[in-house]
């Protein structure tokens, strides 16, 4: 009976171990870092892990020169861009990029990787998944111990990715549109509303029974500027049916139905008929 005791307590010792090694937790050896530096108009958030020296010689150790590094630790480095951007001549889409490189003694090979998802360096390499491609000179620092990726000289226009780690940098140019941005934005306030802002008033006065004679003006304004789809001169009829207009309501019903027919929307046919044969009967 003794026996059976000491083995039963030696067996929910190890259990009772087992349960407080799996509430333990410890730190990564290689950090999680995400930042996120909004550059002009353009966010930019960097996403990866940060192995630290030790003691260690780097760059032609740890890391060899002349071959392809997943640049951090764990899982690629990933960079994302919420508006196109230009990296060394070439447009790089809006949207996530693993960050691959190739160490040399003299330059290094920075790759923009539009696969993500991988745990360091793709199995099998595919060129056509490279958005950009730089040429970069190291530059020498004071030594940097944690691997470090940050967003640096930041100015309306541009900024630099920089790699950091031992005593080398390297710092890729990356081109952000705020210029285009901003120049489209004033060119569209300051020209005025558009054919759509006026279509969707209009139909907002006229739903909302507000002010139809309103609704009218800005209705045939949207038409004048270019809405002249069966669905925006549909909306301008039924405003000239609702202020009585019935003679102007029926010949804009009937371009409406026009350009439904040649669209194949038989909803809008029957529903440009139904309304001319009704409003013939009041004009």
């Amino acid at each position: 009976m003794k026996h059976i005791i000491t083995v039963l307590f030696l067996g929910l010792s190890v259990l009772f171990t087992d349960s407080l090694m799996g509430q333990i937790k410890t730190p990564a050896a290689s950090q999680m870092a995400k930042l996120t530096t909004t550059v002009g108009l353009t966010d930019i958030t960097l996403e990866y892990s940060r192995p630290s020296r030790s003691g260690r010689k780097i760059y032609g150790e740890l890391v060899p020169f002349d071959a392809m590094w997943r640049t951090g630790a764990n899982k690629n480095s990933m960079i994302s861009f919420s508006d196109d951007v230009m990296i060394g001549g070439s447009e790089v889409k809006k949207g996530t990029y693993a960050i691959f490189t190739k160490p040399g003694k003299t330059s290094w090979e920075v790759y923009f990787y539009s696969d993500t998802e991988n745990w360091g360096v793709p199995e099998k390499w595919d060129n056509a998944k490279v958005a950009a491609k730089v040429m970069v000179t190291p530059v020498s620092v004071q030594n940097v111990e944690t691997f470090t990726l940050e967003i640096a000289n930041v100015s309306y226009n541009d900024c630099y990715l920089e790699l950091n780690w031992e005593t080398t940098s390297i710092p890729v140019k990356i081109d952000v549109p705020t210029v285009k941005k901003v120049t489209s934005s004033i060119t569209s306030v300051m020209g005025g509303p558009s054919a759509n802002d006026y279509s969707s008033a209009a139909r907002y006065y006229r739903e909302s029974k507000i002010d139809l004679s309103q609704a009218l003006v800005w209705m045939k304004k949207a038409v004048d500027m270019g809405n002249d789809k069966y669905w925006h001169l549909r909306q301008l009829s039924l405003i000239e049916a609702d202020l009585g207009n019935y003679k102007d309501a029926i010949e804009t019903a009937k371009k409406s139905l026009d350009k439904a027919k040649e669209a194949g929307n038989q909803d809008y046919v029957k529903m440009n008929n139904d309304s001319i044969a009704e409003w013939s009967k009041k004009k």
